[in-house]
């Protein structure tokens, strides 16, 4: 648990648990978005990384006070903290969706919190009903803990990449409906009316979150071996699935109209933070360069005589 390296964790050997956990955030993450107000690209909805797992931060309750839900992967344990320190636990261990559901439910219940979720989940082609799916029902803390360890490295780096941007910058953010960490650089343009496509998920949902030109990069524990990073840009500029980018084990891949990083890439890498930083910005380079963005006013640099370390 208080390894500091990149840690190892093939996809293959935490399936069940990655199914489950997906649903499990997807429960907490419609918490948060019943209760916290719209924001741009549906940035209210996201989960944030912590020392000890996921978090929503704070949320209305929706009676003048605020209340936050934690995954704890450290002591395997959802933690619902209302304003004041009033808590409630339930174990992360071996349970179904169902299970799961019905106990946040409960505990949501104990303390005053009138809740209301739609519950069926998205992204996802087998979308039972939270309180129906009995069948993901796999927990194993070992997987889960290395998961959340490898979110801790690519949080660190992510957010690392994204100080070099002055202009409008998503946080670094996890996507429960996908199950991967991003964060997103913008031009400042309107973009495309996005297709949609994503499975059991409206159409107008993608329309929102890429309405304006963009930029994306970030984690996804479901490719490659040990999972993969990801950059791509919406709309693709001409030119963009040609440019060269970095380390050599990244790749344009046609199926997802991504560049794709193995994960194991950066982990075995000599400096895994330098790796993973130099596919970032090529990528990002690819993208802003051959679509014209003013790059000269959106990117930071520090005022003169600035001091961030101090």
């Amino acid at each position: 648990m208080t390894e500091t390296r990149w840690p190892a964790l093939r996809v293959d050997d935490w399936t069940a648990t990655r199914e489950t956990l997906h649903r499990w955030t997807q429960v907490v993450g419609k918490i948060r978005l019943a209760q916290a107000p719209m924001v741009n690209h549906w940035w209210q909805v996201t989960l944030y990384v912590t020392p000890r797992g996921l978090t929503t931060s704070a949320m209305p309750s929706g009676d003048g006070s605020t209340f936050e839900i934690e995954f704890d992967f450290c002591m395997h344990r959802l933690r619902i903290t209302v304003a004041g320190g009033t808590q409630r636990e339930l174990a992360l261990e071996p349970k179904s969706v169902a299970a799961f559901y019905a106990e946040v439910e409960e505990a949501l219940a104990s303390l005053d919190l009138a809740v209301r979720i739609w519950p069926v989940p998205v992204e996802i082609e087998d979308a039972v009903p939270f309180d129906q799916d009995t069948a993901h029902a796999s927990y194993d803390p070992v997987a889960a803990q290395l998961f959340w360890r490898q979110l801790v490295q690519a949080d660190r780096v992510l957010t690392a990449f994204r100080a070099r941007f002055g202009g409008k910058v998503s946080p670094v953010h996890f996507f429960w409906g996908a199950m991967d960490l991003a964060v997103t650089r913008f031009s400042g343009r309107t973009a495309p009316r996005h297709p949609g496509g994503a499975p059991n998920c409206g159409d107008w949902v993608m329309v929102e979150g890429y309405s304006h030109e963009l930029a994306s990069c970030g984690f996804w524990p479901g490719g490659g071996e040990e999972g993969a990073f990801y950059a791509y840009a919406y709309p693709e500029p001409e030119g963009y699935a040609a440019a060269p980018v970095t380390p050599d084990a990244a790749f344009y891949s046609t199926d997802f109209r991504q560049f794709l990083l193995p994960y194991e890439a950066v982990r075995t890498a000599a400096d895994p933070d330098a790796t993973l930083l130099g596919f970032l910005q090529t990528t990002y380079d690819a993208a802003a360069d051959r679509g014209g963005w003013d790059r000269a006013a959106l990117e930071y640099v520090p005022v003169e005589g600035a001091r961030p370390n101090h």
